[in-house]
């Protein structure tokens, strides 16, 4: 009974989800914009070229770890100095 009438007053939760859809995270934005910068850019090609290396060995002991560090430093690094200027 108390479930039904929560329900009622907040409406048809498919309703929710579709307005849901329409909003968009500005952090996965901005994150977006940094990773085409060039330095960004840069970082994800040696991280590409470290996964590309290790995928074409049948036996390694290598990982890119160090690479995936320096491409998400980079890439935080610019989000960091643009992401307050989008919080309300």
């Amino acid at each position: 009974m108390v479930f039904e009438e929560k329900m009622i007053l907040n409406g048809d939760p498919e309703e929710e989800e579709e307005e849901e859809e329409d909003m968009v995270d500005p952090l996965e934005t901005i994150r977006q914009k940094c990773e085409e910068t060039e330095h960004c850019v840069h970082t994800r090609e040696r991280l590409e070229a470290c996964e590309t290396r290790v995928g074409s060995r049948s036996e390694s002991t290598e990982d890119c770890t160090e690479e995936l560090f320096d491409f998400l430093h980079a890439r935080d690094h610019c989000v960091a100095h643009k992401v307050f200027h989008s919080v309300k």
